[in-house]
């Protein structure tokens, strides 16, 4: 009994540490990045690159803010450099995947093209190539270059940042080829998916393709990266940790997740779903049920274990809080991850469920009132 009051103290102790550094050191920096790159994508002089630019970033926000999440775990000195460097990278991967969306002649090189931006974010030292080589206009007055820029700077600033640097960069390599090859229409698309993804698969893991796609597809091991980054004297086996915690386990869980919520959209859409590789309801929870307690553990056995745990407990919270989540469909995964995570959700969901309330009656009211309206919004609809 002693323990267990213990363990939960020790938890809430966690919790609280975190979210008074992301509130109070964190939160303030994202506001300030998000409000500068809603300035300058309004700046984008052709109107279809502006309105994809302004309707992404409001669209998503929770990406952003998930990412400035990371920089609860780098030292105060370095913590706003973090922000800059992981929101500009994020801000980067959902422009160019509503890019990579659009029809074109060819969506394999295209999508393939679009992100590499990704790569050239990471690489202080690098050439920038022609991102809209295979895209319909490139008139954006500089945004996408200007977003990769200030990654690049922001992360070469980090004490630590060369003993990463290549880490990341194979991150954002299997980011490129996943969304090169999750963008294609040809009749054996998911089979090149397939072919590229099975190889990838750690052994002993018993991960399948689409698993190993989804940990492929994740950002989360980049921020994680560039966090790590952030201490001084950084060694080596703490940098090959972070990547392997990651990748594959962690990011597997996100982009499952985001699946998983997202699943009737893509469908709607016409966009492929991982989560529709699997045979049932309840081979889906089972899986990422155990997914989720590999994810755990992996955080829990990093350096700083307990603060990336409640990273990946909060990232759980914020598809498993979406309404989405708690349809017959989805339901029983919701229930199983939850289960797995343990403790550390509840806080998390009941943060972001008040904050999904209260958004969403901000939002009734705006749509209700004659004076009201959301800038953003209102903004990127005209464009």
């Amino acid at each position: 009994m002693v323990d267990s009051t213990r363990s939960r103290l020790s938890l809430a102790g966690v919790f609280a540490g975190a979210a008074s550094r992301y509130w109070l050191g964190v939160f303030p920096l994202l506001g300030g990045e998000l409000r500068h790159w809603q300035e300058r994508a309004r700046a984008i002089p052709d109107p279809a690159l502006r309105r994809s630019a302004l309707i992404t970033q409001r669209r998503e926000r929770g990406n952003l803010e998930g990412a400035a999440a990371f920089a609860v775990l780098a030292p105060r000195a370095h913590r706003a450099q973090v922000v800059r460097a992981v929101v500009a990278f994020q801000a980067v991967y959902d422009y160019v995947d509503t890019l990579a969306e659009q029809p074109c002649e060819d969506p394999v090189a295209n999508g393939h093209q679009l992100h590499l931006a990704l790569v050239s974010a990471l690489d202080p030292d690098g050439r920038h190539v022609d991102y809209y080589e295979h895209s319909t206009g490139d008139r954006d007055a500089g945004y996408m270059k200007n977003l990769i820029d200030t990654c690049r700077f922001a992360f070469a600033t980090l004490p630590s940042h060369t003993s990463v640097t290549e880490r990341a960069r194979k991150c954002a390599r299997r980011m490129v080829a996943y969304q090169s090859l999750n963008h294609g229409t040809s009749g054996d698309a998911r089979g090149a998916l397939a072919r590229w993804a099975a190889p990838l698969t750690p052994v002993g893991t018993g991960l399948r393709w689409w698993e190993t796609a989804a940990a492929a597809a994740s950002s989360l091991s980049v921020f994680a990266l560039i966090a790590a980054a952030a201490q001084p004297a950084l060694l080596a086996g703490e940098a090959a940790a972070t990547e392997a915690a990651y990748f594959p386990w962690i990011g597997a869980l996100h982009v499952l997740l985001d699946s998983l919520v997202d699943r009737s959209e893509d469908i709607l859409e016409g966009h492929h779903c991982l989560i529709d590789h699997y045979a049932s309801t309840e081979e889906t929870a089972a899986r990422l049920g155990t997914i989720a307690a590999h994810a755990m553990r992996a955080s829990e056995l990093l350096p700083n274990g307990r603060t990336h745990a409640m990273i990946v407990a909060a990232m759980t919270s914020f598809y498993l809080s979406a309404p989405a989540a708690a349809a017959p469909q989805t339901a029983p995964a919701r229930q199983r991850v939850l289960e797995r995570v343990g403790t550390l959700a509840r806080p998390a969901m009941t943060v972001l469920r008040a904050r999904r309330a209260v958004q969403e009656r901000r939002s009734w009211n705006s749509r209700n009132s004659s004076i009201g309206f959301s800038t953003c919004s209102n903004r990127a609809e005209d464009a």
